[in-house]
């Protein structure tokens, strides 16, 4: 069979898009200077900064100075976490076992430093319920860290229901919004009080994020230096990176709800006609997915095995999250959905885009079949 070249590890990262691309080239050519400067050329620069976090606090209904740029998911999840707790971290946070490591690994680093923290298993649903989370609150618990949707199986939270719990205990409750973001239109609950997220997810570039953070949400600053973003995150702006956010923000007001409509219909197609053909093809966790995330099992093969031979057929799929799939490493997101090894050892990811076509399904349907 000719080797073809199909992406489909989104979740990884994305391809920035070209109208992206061609925003970031035009700032470019026609800006130079600090956004902190007192002369015209940072006065130019403030304006885009003003505007471009103007339009993301827009978009997600919030104040826009409640938006603050990071380099993306990993340091916003530090940045809050971190920035909740200050610098003596005592009390209680919860969370899951099934976190992106930029959240799971920071907790698991607080726990060093004097928090106590409870991880929630999710079982095979694949997603913490409010329920468990009423059950874990102690008297000094101090914050609830759980993402919106899970980044290797694609499912979501009850969030709301969370966020209620959060807002009558009168907790901090930070949402990783990573995997959420392009894949739904996001409405913030009243009892969420800070979520990250990030822009290589988006068709943006690497190497920039964001956060929300509630207005009277209190944390101390992770970077000490100048007085930028509100004095919530010193450090000169990263313009090109913004601009990129930016653009990318406009095209998903525009074209999302025709993109979600074509991912699901993609992603349905994909596994229906996977099972079809192959019985024993199972999908990982049951709870209502984002529309791009497909984690299967193929019982009876070994998933490495499976990921180097299409690979080697030019289709990209993972493995586990890209934080940690460099080692190979089976799931540790699965593993605590309570699934057997034998099963965990026989996954792999997929994840789409909007820029995924139906050409590319059908061509990864066939070799994925003719390699198993």
């Amino acid at each position: 069979m000719k080797k073809v070249s199909i992406y489909l590890d989104h979740n990884a990262a994305s391809k920035a898009d070209p109208r992206v691309i061609e925003a970031v080239c035009e700032y470019l050519q026609h800006y130079v200077g600090n956004p902190s400067s007192v002369h015209s050329f940072g006065k130019a620069c403030r304006q885009v900064l003003t505007k471009s976090r103007d339009n993301i606090a827009h978009y997600l209904n919030v104040r826009s100075d409640e938006i603050i740029f990071t380099s993306g998911g990993t340091e916003g999840a530090n940045l809050v976490l971190r920035g909740l707790f200050g610098a003596s971290p005592t009390g209680h946070i919860i969370t899951s076992s099934i976190e992106h490591s930029c959240v799971y690994n920071t907790v698991k680093d607080l726990e060093t430093l004097g928090c106590r923290a409870t991880f929630l298993r999710p079982g095979e649903l694949g997603a913490v319920t409010p329920d468990a989370v009423e059950e874990a609150l102690c008297p000094d618990t101090k914050v609830i860290a759980i993402m919106a949707a899970n980044n290797e199986t694609g499912v979501k939270t009850d969030i709301d229901g969370i966020a209620a719990i959060a807002k009558r205990e009168k907790i901090p409750f930070f949402v990783d919004g990573v995997a959420l973001l392009g894949k739904e239109v996001i409405v913030i609950p009243d009892g969420v009080s800070a979520m990250s997220f990030g822009g290589q997810k988006i068709h943006a570039i690497q190497g920039i994020g964001f956060c929300f953070i509630r207005k009277n949400v209190k944390l101390r600053p992770i970077f000490t230096g100048g007085g930028q973003q509100f004095n919530r995150r010193a450090g000169t702006e990263n313009l090109p990176g913004i601009v990129a956010l930016s653009k990318a923000i406009d095209i998903l007001r525009e074209e999302l709800p025709k993109s979600m409509i074509n991912m699901l219909r993609m992603r349905e197609h994909f596994e229906n006609t996977l099972q079809k053909n192959r019985a024993n093809v199972l999908v990982n966790g049951l709870g209502p997915r984002v529309v791009n995330t497909s984690n299967l099992c193929f019982q009876g093969v070994d998933g490495e095995t499976l990921l180097t031979a299409l690979d080697m057929q030019g289709i990209a799929a993972s493995y586990g999250s890209a934080c940690s799939s460099g080692a190979l490493e089976p799931s540790r997101v699965l593993v605590n959905m309570d699934y057997p090894q034998e099963r965990v050892n026989s996954s792999v990811r997929f994840s789409l885009s909007r820029m995924t076509t139906d050409e590319e399904i059908e061509k990864a349907i066939a070799v994925i079949l003719s390699i198993i």
